[in-house]
């Protein structure tokens, strides 16, 4: 049942790829934004969720003992090579995107924080939403 307790991590997963994918100049522009590095937020916002959702999910399969057994640094792991590939996509593949070193740091980031903050989000919110 590992894709059972994974589906939500996957769904966002995939989310954030169409996200990346998306050409730049259909990508909406405001200005003040800008000057607050709001993209940089959206990265690593985007990434700490996935992460809490991919910690969640292999936590609660059985079928796999060694990814239950160190599950945080395996979904870490995954989550900031995931980040990585996608900048390095937006380079390469995507149209009228370009890789950029600061959003895969903000991607880490929010990865890291994800980590950090596990325990205390799982108590209070995970564990009554996602079973």
């Amino acid at each position: 049942m590992f894709l059972k307790h994974t589906k939500w991590a996957m769904l966002w997963a995939l989310l954030i790829f169409i996200l990346c994918a998306i050409p730049g100049k259909d990508i909406p522009h405001v200005s003040f934004l800008e000057l607050l590095e709001f993209d940089k937020f959206v990265h690593a916002s985007l990434f700490f969720v996935l992460l809490l959702l991919m910690v969640r999910g292999c936590k609660l399969q059985e079928r796999f003992v060694l990814l239950s057994q160190n599950t945080k640094v395996i979904c870490a792991i995954i989550s900031i090579t995931y980040g990585g590939s996608l900048e390095l996509m937006q380079g390469a593949v995507f149209t009228d995107r370009s890789a950029d070193i600061y959003d895969f740091i903000a991607n880490s980031f929010g990865c890291i924080m994800g980590l950090v903050f596990y325990d205390r989000i799982e108590k209070k919110y995970l564990c009554r939403f996602i079973k």
